[in-house]
């Protein structure tokens, strides 16, 4: 059974630590990103999830959002944890970035 329980490190050097989940499936974290598109100084940032079916056992799938504390954006990711024949878990996922733009004309390029 894949726990989400704890830290977890990405192969670009980003890593997240996650809360035990609670009743509801629910679970908050940081993650400190290794890399961004900005000049500012990177600062660990605060996230909030959910994982589905949080009393089954098996390979779950969750999502989380990430509240960036150095840009204006926000991040939401989905994905399922995987465990293989050795027990090893992997996180696999997918984001999309929302970065605020001045106005709703500005919204085709926000998204990454």
């Amino acid at each position: 059974q894949c726990n989400l329980q704890g830290l977890w490190r990405n192969e670009l050097g980003s890593n997240m630590t996650l809360s035990a989940l609670d009743a509801a499936g629910t679970f908050s974290g940081s993650y400190h990103t290794a890399v961004a598109a900005t000049n500012k100084q990177i600062l660990v940032s605060p996230l909030q999830g959910a994982q589905q079916n949080p009393s089954a056992k098996g390979q779950p799938t969750f999502g989380f959002t990430v509240q960036w504390q150095f840009a204006d954006s926000t991040t939401a990711f989905v994905g399922q944890c995987f465990v293989d024949r050795r027990g090893k878990e992997t996180l696999e996922t997918t984001w999309l970035l929302w970065e605020e733009v001045p106005s709703r004309r500005d919204a085709w390029k926000a998204t990454r």
